[in-house]
Formats: C-alpha cells, structure tokens, sequence
C-alpha cells in the first residue's frame, strides 16, 4: 500500500479526520452487533414462554452484565434499539469518512494537474520539445482521474479492513475457535486467488503506457487530418491508431477477465466455508442455534469483507500505475526546471549582441563564432534557408536556449547575468502558427490577463492595424473568432497575434515567419504597420517576404554557421 501512504503523507489533516470517523464507525457497529445475540436468546425464551433467561456464554453474560451496571434491563425492545442506534451512528461516521474521502480524491486529481502543468512550463525549453502534446493530454485527462481513483479504492480498502477487524472481534467473543478456523479459511481463498490481483496490476501498467502511446498518436494524427484526407491516406493513421488500440483492448480484457473471476469465485468458496461451519457447529459440537446463527452473521459478514478488501485492492493496482508514471512524468520536468535568475534588471536602451556564439543541436552545429547585432529601436531582419538557425537565433535571443560557447549581450550585460523573466516581459513574440482560441478577440488579445483592460486591448488592435475590420463588427471586440480563428481572414488572423504581442507594451517585438503564410497583399499591410511601429519599439523579423525585408534596417543572411549583414 505504498500509494496510500504516499496520498497520506500528502493529505494528512484529511487523512487523520478519515481515520478517526471510520473507526469509530466501527466501534458503533460493534456495539450494534453485541446486542444480536441476547436478543436472540431472549427472542427464543418469549417464544417457548420460559421465564427470564440466563446467558449462555461469556460473550452474553460480559454484555448483559454491561447493560445491568448503566442501569438498563435487557429486553427485545431496548436490544433492537442498541442495534438501531449503532447502526445510526455507523452510517452517520461513515457519511463524514465518505464524504471526506470524495474531497480528497478531486483535491488529489487536482493537485496533480497543476503539479503536472506547472512543472511542464518551468522546464526547459529543450526539455519541452522532446515532450509528445498527447503525454501531457493524457497526464492530465487519464492518469490524474485514474490516480484519484486509485485513493478512492484504497481509502475504501481501509474502510471494509476495519469493518473485517470488528465483525472479527464480535466472533472471537461469541467463539474463538470458530473465528480462527473461518479466518484461516478466508486467508486461503484470499491467498489462492491472489494471482488474479498480479493479473490487473499488469494488466493497468500496460494500460498506462497504451493511453500515453494512443493519445501521443491521436493528437498527433489529428493535426494532419486535412493533409491525410487529401491525398486520401487517411487509411494509414487509422492503421497505426487500430494497432494500439487492439492492444488496449487486449489489456482490458485481462482486466475484466481478472476482475470477473475474482467475483464469481470467491463468493462461491466463502459460502461453501459458511455452510461447512454451520453444519459442524450444529451437528458434531451441538452449539445452540441462536450462538450458530450468530456466528453464521458475524464470520460471513467478517469474510464478505476481506474479500471485498481484495476486489477492492485489486482497482487500487489497476490505477496506481497512473500515479507512478504521473509523479515520475513530473519529476523528470522538475529536474529539467529552467532557471530564470535573480540577476540585473535589463533596460534594453542600445542593443543586443550575440558575440561569438557556437550552438549546437544534438552535437550538429548550427553556429560557429556566429556575431549578430539587433540595434534598439530599428528593424532587424534574419533571411536564409530553412536549417540555417534563424529561429536558433529568436530561442538565443529569448534566452530559450542558451549558447555553448560565446555569449548574447543586452546592452554588453550577458544574459545569464540578467533576470531572465524580466526580461522576457519586455519581449512581444508573434509566431508563424495560427495559434487563436476559439474565443473573443478581447481574450485572444489579453489572454485572461486581469492586468489588461479592454482599452489595452483597443489599442493594441489599432497599433497593429486590426482596429479597421473589428470595430464595424456587430460585438465588436466581444466577437468570436471561431476554432482556430476560422471567422477571420489569414491577414487579420495574424493582426490580432501582432495585437496579443503589443499588449503589454514590450521592448522588443519578435516575428517568427508570421508573414509566411499571407498574400503579398496581407503582407505588405504588415510591412507597413511594423514601419509604423518602428522607433516606438524594437522588431526582429525572421521573413523570405520582399515587404519586410524592404521595411528593415539590418538584414542578417544566415548560412554555414555564421551571420552575414546584408544591408544597414
């Protein structure tokens, strides 16, 4: 049970609160159960119209003896409500144990996605490429609902264990002897049919890695839908997709197997064991039937419960694979945490500089002794053919990626002396992919943002040009885009990223490709709004466009490694 004590290590407020209602629970049905045998007696007594009984064993006379010193007079009526009141009382503490459990295990699922996200997005960046968009889907979709599960069925695990301890108490009362030979009955069939417990937990680890194969695919495969329709080669994601997903379905019917085998057997061999008790009790030591019938209660309800403590255990091992690949999903983030500094704040007022950069990707250089100015102020832009580093560049100058040899400078200060997260602040990034949420155009500006008002946001769409096509729309700024921005145009698609970027007023303003995809048309309205917007802020333009390499002031040629000034 190591995941539980891991989840109780965690949560121990609410672990303690469990504990506490579930064993007093416990006690309630006990003292409930105590009260069954001398009604019993008394019941037959009234029944052959004998007078006042007397107890007919220890366990009798210690809770008659009980009653009479706290001034109560054993009878049916006062017996049952013993029992009423102790079952009462048990549902009640099993409500607030139930209940505490259920906040528990969303606060678990919880607490593990944002585990999971924030260490995702503190990590490296290089860390980040490596990382499948599907393995991050299903830590937070599958495994944190799984995990949470998993506590579900563990604390449910303890629940019926102490239920088991209690009705075993009541019977080692009523007879020792019996309880023993019932109780090594049980471990028996607990024992013999373990192996159907090993079956799901291989059958859950191999669940888990399928669900993080499948959806790695799925997501992407679903990227290329359109291509693959095109070319009318959708047949081949489905066969790649239907082979995992074959294999799954193997591993869930090893599970359902398991599980089905367990419930249909295991019932089975406790009521032989049951019926083979009572039948020797009655027959061969000729206990009186009301004791019998008492243990028959007792020691069925004590070995219902141990098997249900190992069906139960059972889905406890299907999900804890879940938890385990989450945690170590996490920590492999963790170790590659991105440390931004706690340097010099930068002001950014001459100029950036790489000086003498070697990088390399995978041990294939891409730089060597590669020099670059970016001036504030004007209009940079990198030119060259695919491969040649110009997006290394943006990551360098970012602080993305961190150079192996030679160093990127803002104004002659090293980056790596520099808080890295102010710095980023002063940055504005637009991409080349459509990257809008199917939301309105004032969230897609601000992003949420509560720092950002909606005159931010206005003035940012007229900065980049945007204002002109969303102020006669019926909703203005409150308009939706649609999925990916559908509703609008490429060019105004990429004037609302432009805007997103201007928002909150950067220093620097960086254009990855963003003009690749648009018209000649679409692109020289941007050229013209980034010669706008130039003096007022900084711009690094990756582009192959006329319109804005016409616009800027340096262009950069990148190839074998180095950067070579085109113009100024």
């Amino acid at each position: 049970m190591r995941l539980m004590l891991t989840f109780f290590r965690a949560y121990p407020g609410q672990t303690v609160i469990m504990l506490i209602a579930l064993l007093l629970a416990g006690v309630a049905e006990g003292m409930g159960l105590s009260a069954l045998l001398p009604l019993l007696n008394i019941a037959v007594k009234s029944s052959a119209g004998a007078g006042q009984h007397e107890p007919q064993n220890e366990f009798e006379r210690v809770v008659v003896e009980a009653l009479h010193n706290i001034g109560i007079t054993p009878s049916i009526g006062v017996l049952l409500s013993i029992i009423v009141v102790g079952i009462t009382l048990k549902s009640l503490l099993l409500l607030v144990a139930r209940r505490r459990v259920g906040y528990t295990a969303a606060q678990v699922a919880t607490d593990l996605r944002l585990e999971m996200l924030r260490a995702i997005l503190r990590s490296k960046w290089e860390f980040f490429l490596h990382q499948p968009v599907g393995r991050l889907s299903n830590s937070l979709a599958t495994e944190a609902q799984r995990s949470s599960d998993s506590f579900v069925n563990g604390a449910t695990v303890i629940t019926l264990l102490l239920q088991a301890i209690i009705y075993g108490s009541v019977a080692v009362a009523v007879s020792w002897k019996a309880t023993l030979v019932s109780l090594s009955a049980g471990v028996f069939i607990i024992a013999i049919s373990h192996f159907l417990v090993r079956m799901a937990r291989k059958a859950g680890r191999r669940q888990t890695s399928l669900l993080i194969a499948l959806l790695a695919r799925l997501t992407d495969t679903l990227q290329s839908v359109k291509p693959l329709k095109a070319m009318a080669r959708e047949h081949l994601a489905d066969k790649v997709l239907s082979n995992t997903t074959t294999k799954l379905n193997r591993a869930l019917k090893k599970q359902i197997f398991s599980t089905a085998v367990l419930d249909a057997t295991q019932e089975e061999m406790f009521a032989i064991v049951i019926a083979l008790g009572m039948y020797v009790a009655l027959v061969h030591y000729d206990m009186p039937f009301q004791t019998v019938l008492v243990l028959v209660v007792v020691l069925g309800r004590m070995l219902a419960q141990l098997g249900k403590v190992q069906k139960q255990y059972q889905k406890v091992v299907l999900g804890e694979s879940a938890f385990w690949s989450m945690k170590a999903a996490i920590q492999q983030a963790r170790t590659a945490e991105e440390h931004l500094g706690t340097g010099a704040i930068p002001s950014f007022q001459r100029n950036i500089k790489l000086e003498n950069v070697d990088f390399s990707y995978d041990q294939h250089p891409v730089f060597e002794h590669a020099n670059l100015e970016i001036p504030a102020g004007k209009l940079t832009a990198l030119i060259g053919p695919s491969g040649a580093g110009k997006t290394t560049i943006i990551d360098l100058v970012i602080g993305l990626l961190r150079p192996q040899a030679g160093a990127v400078l803002v104004d002659d200060l090293p980056l790596s002396e520099l808080d890295l997260k102010a710095w980023r602040h002063m940055i504005g990034y637009v991409p080349q992919e459509n990257l809008l949420l199917h939301d309105s155009i004032l969230h897609n500006v601000t992003l949420g943002d509560p720092e950002l008002s909606e005159d931010d946001a206005v003035q940012a769409l007229k900065s980049a040009g945007a204002w002109e096509f969303i102020e006669p729309l019926p909703q203005g700024v409150h308009s939706t885009v649609g999925e990916r921005g559908g509703k609008l145009s490429g060019g105004q698609r990429q004037r609302i990223m432009i805007a997103r970027a201007l928002v909150h007023k950067p220093r620097l303003l960086i254009l990855d490709e963003a003009t690749s995809a648009l018209d000649p048309a679409n692109e020289a309205a941007i050229g013209r709004t980034m010669q706008q917007l130039r003096g007022e802020l900084t711009i690094l333009a990756i582009s192959h466009q006329t319109a804005l390499v016409n616009a800027a002031d340096c262009v950069y040629r990148l190839e074998k490694g180095q950067a070579i000034l085109q113009a100024d």
